[in-house]
């Protein structure tokens, strides 16, 4: 027999006000069911990672050099004697006063990875166009301990369609997520993929942009199992309720601070990319 809950605490939603109760059984039915889902889920995954392993690679052919804090750095010494490198494409851009809340929202899942994905040969930086030492303020700020990078001065953030000059900007179109991007910014995220072999060979592997970026938001999994989902707004700017962990207030007087992709924008830029 299917009935509705009532009274549920909280300011829950209609749809969990009005949601179904039914018995065990009926529940256990219809769990199977959705588990068989599940299960072509995970097989289709398990296929698309193959699909993305077979990707042919592209030679790295540049001499790229990042600021770190033991000196300049070449994209060779990032990988830190491992054979595969990840890079985060933070959007912190020189000026500015923070990074991106999402990219941030990213880094906050990084440092508990750190030791696993070394167990299987794979190290991962940051890489943002600020100046060293505006990367280390914001990074002690959020008390993070991945490395992180400058590529200020160099092409790389430009090369891998990250940031755009101010003449791409200016067109109106960017050339972001493998098609024309509607958002004129200078600065977006990714994640990129190298891999270097024994010879010291570098190659570009894979790269993703746009919600391809959730794979390092662990909080988005957890997120979905439970009963209102990721319960987020239908606005331009899904991520609006995302802040700095350091700045979130109280669940019961935060007031959100706009849901635009401009306003995000000028949350944490000051005005540089308009």
């Amino acid at each position: 027999m299917t009935t509705h809950a009532t009274n549920a605490p909280g300011n829950a939603s209609e749809s969990i006000d009005k949601h179904r109760i039914v018995s065990r059984d009926e529940w256990l039915a219809e769990r199977r069911l959705l588990l068989a889902r599940e299960k072509e889920l995970t097989r289709l995954r398990d296929q698309l990672a193959a699909q993305r392993r077979a990707l042919p690679w592209v030679r790295v052919e540049r001499n790229y050099i990042f600021g770190t804090p033991d000196g300049q750095r070449s994209l060779a010494d990032l990988f830190d004697g491992r054979s595969q490198l990840l890079v985060q494409h933070f959007m912190l851009a020189p000026g500015w006063e923070q990074g991106c809340p999402s990219c941030s929202f990213m880094a906050d899942h990084t440092d508990g990875m750190l030791v696993h994905l070394a167990h299987r040969e794979v190290t991962l930086v940051a890489v943002s166009r600020a100046e060293l030492p505006e990367i280390e303020r914001f990074r002690q700020r959020m008390g993070w301990r991945f490395n992180w990078v400058s590529s200020n001065g160099s092409s790389f953030n430009y090369d891998f369609r990250v940031s755009f000059t101010p003449e791409e900007v200016s067109r109106g179109n960017l050339d972001y997520n493998y098609g024309h991007w509607p958002y004129s910014y200078e600065e977006w995220p990714g994640i990129s993929a190298f891999l270097k072999n024994e010879a010291g060979e570098i190659f570009h592997t894979y790269s993703t942009y746009g919600r391809g970026v959730e794979a390092m938001m662990g909080t988005y999994s957890m997120l979905d199992l439970v009963p209102k989902g990721r319960d987020e707004k239908d606005v331009e700017h899904k991520m609006e309720w995302v802040r700095h962990h350091d700045r979130y207030e109280p669940t019961a007087t935060r007031k959100t601070k706009g849901s635009s992709v401009a306003e995000l924008f000028a949350t944490f830029n000051g005005g540089c990319c308009h």
